[in-house]
């Protein structure tokens, strides 16, 4: 994740655990850090009257996080029926083999690897447990496995770590391409302009409640960050970690290195691109 709050688009803030929708309430994971802003947010989705619930990435492997998010579905009434993941890094994934031990239930992910039961993930795919209707987004280019999540009746999308809550994501090279991500951005945009999705159920940080503006913001950060190292190559800096002491000196240093992943992933794409 980096800062910049001077790009157009500036999300505004909402809420970090609770009900966000009326389909969606959030359950954060007590994991925060640098990289995980507040702690994962684990979707519970449910259609209201319904007794069955969805949940979107159980987070790390936490005994109690994994059995409090069952006890959320229980006070309302539910049971989790199904289990979904964004992507498979640890924060969001690696608690979901003990979660369907713990609720019964299958896992299905765009990764083969991180499925438990027989379906996977893909695009085109509408779940409808419970009466609940949400649409997958391949949305790669954070990792090649990046999914998002449309839900309709909320005019909302879940987002993993395609979009946060605060500051910005890493392309995580070199699983992660900024081809990908770009091209995954202006999906997302469509999903906004073209469907109405006006709220961002990110993996960390807070709800978002102008999704175009985000993606926006984003997409314009991107811009910016990649004229930037352009800029920087032209001047000199040739290695990633030169580019990153020079473009991210804004930057925490201790994001210095998932900042230099982003890069790798920006000079891959400027070097494709015949720019560099």
């Amino acid at each position: 994740m980096t800062h910049a709050a001077a790009l157009p688009g500036q999300p505004r803030g909402g809420v970090i655990g609770g009900p966000a929708t009326d389909r969606a309430v959030c359950v954060l994971a007590p994991n925060p850090s640098a990289m995980t802003l507040d702690g994962t947010n684990t979707w519970l989705l449910s259609e209201p009257g319904s007794d069955l619930a969805v949940a979107v990435d159980p987070g790390p492997l936490d005994e109690g996080h994994l059995t409090n998010v069952i006890a959320t579905a229980e006070r309302a009434g539910k049971r989790v029926g199904l289990t979904l993941l964004t992507h498979g890094h640890p924060d969001h994934a690696d608690g979901a083999a003990r979660f369907a031990e713990l609720t019964g239930t299958p896992v299905r992910a765009l990764d083969p690897a991180l499925r438990l039961g027989d379906e996977g993930l893909g695009e085109g795919d509408v779940i409808t447990t419970g009466g609940l209707e949400l649409r997958v987004v391949p949305t790669p280019g954070h990792t090649a496995d990046s999914l998002c999540f449309h839900l309709p009746a909320d005019a909302a999308v879940l987002t993993g770590d395609t979009v946060l809550g605060r500051g910005t994501t890493v392309v995580a090279h070199p699983d992660g391409r900024l081809g990908d991500y770009l091209d995954s951005l202006r999906r997302l945009r469509s999903l906004a302009v073209d469907e109405g999705v006006d709220t961002v159920l990110p993996g960390h940080g807070p709800v978002l409640n102008d999704a175009r503006g985000v993606i926006e913001f984003y997409l314009a950060h991107r811009a910016n960050r990649l004229a930037q190292v352009e800029t920087a190559v032209e001047d000199g800096y040739r290695t990633p970690s030169e580019v990153v002491a020079h473009v991210y000196a804004d930057v925490d240093r201790t994001l210095w290195p998932a900042a230099e992943q982003s890069v790798r992933a920006q000079l891959d794409y400027l070097g494709e691109h015949g720019l560099i």
